[in-house]
């Protein structure tokens, strides 16, 4: 008696970030950002230069080198094999871009900086959000929207951070005034940089997308 073909649904292909993760190279990258964020502000604390007199640098430190002390906690905590190099590289990278900003005085020097970076660093940031999600997940299905939605709230955080520490916050840091104009422009700027970061990090940290109908054979 002839049985009917049952279709049966093969694996997802996985993750591109599981390929980069263990590769000697993204240690490397990793360790190099994270000891260059720590040195900045080992610098900027330390030595206080003028170029980030009322910066604030004191109240970013602990938000800022957080992500140096808690990745790897909670690599070790989740027992993360292999560890998120990717991840966590790109998660500290805003951090430094920024911190670098305000150390070498480009904010200051070059009103663009704060635009371009704005852009810049949620890139970053939500393609770390791709590096760690797709180390577990393989499916891509809303991805990019969910990556969008995840710089969006950022950003609106961060400004409410920015506010804190702002002439007119609770913070009184003299060198930061922010307009309306200013946090406008930069909700728009990061949420548009989010969006480029998801459309990458699904494309180059997810697993490749399938043909249709490949998921299953006769």
């Amino acid at each position: 008696m002839d049985h009917p073909a049952t279709a049966s649904v093969t694996d997802p292909p996985p993750s591109r970030v599981r390929a980069l993760d263990p590769h000697p190279a993204a240690a490397v990258v990793n360790l190099a950002v994270k000891a260059a964020l720590v040195a900045s502000f080992v610098i900027a604390i330390g030595f206080e230069p003028s170029t980030v007199e009322g910066k604030a640098m004191g109240f970013r430190a602990p938000l800022f080198l957080a992500p140096v002390v808690l990745v790897p906690l909670l690599a070790r905590w989740r027992n993360w094999e292999p560890y998120p190099h990717v991840a966590d590289a790109l998660t500290a990278a805003p951090f430094l871009i920024d911190t670098l900003g305000n150390l070498f005085g480009f904010y200051d020097d070059y009103p663009v900086t704060d635009d371009v970076l704005h852009a810049l660093n949620w890139i970053l940031l939500v393609a770390a959000f791709h590096a760690f999600r797709f180390r577990n997940v393989t499916d891509r299905r809303d991805a990019v929207v969910l990556g969008y939605g995840f710089g969006c709230m950022a950003i609106i955080w961060w400004e409410a951070m920015e506010w804190t520490v702002s002439t007119d916050g609770l913070g009184g840091a003299g060198n930061l005034s922010l307009t309306y104009g200013d946090t406008v422009g930069d909700l728009v700027l990061s949420s548009t940089g989010g969006l480029v970061g998801s459309i990458l990090g699904v494309w180059f940290l997810g697993p490749r997308a399938q043909p249709v109908g490949s998921g299953a054979s006769r």
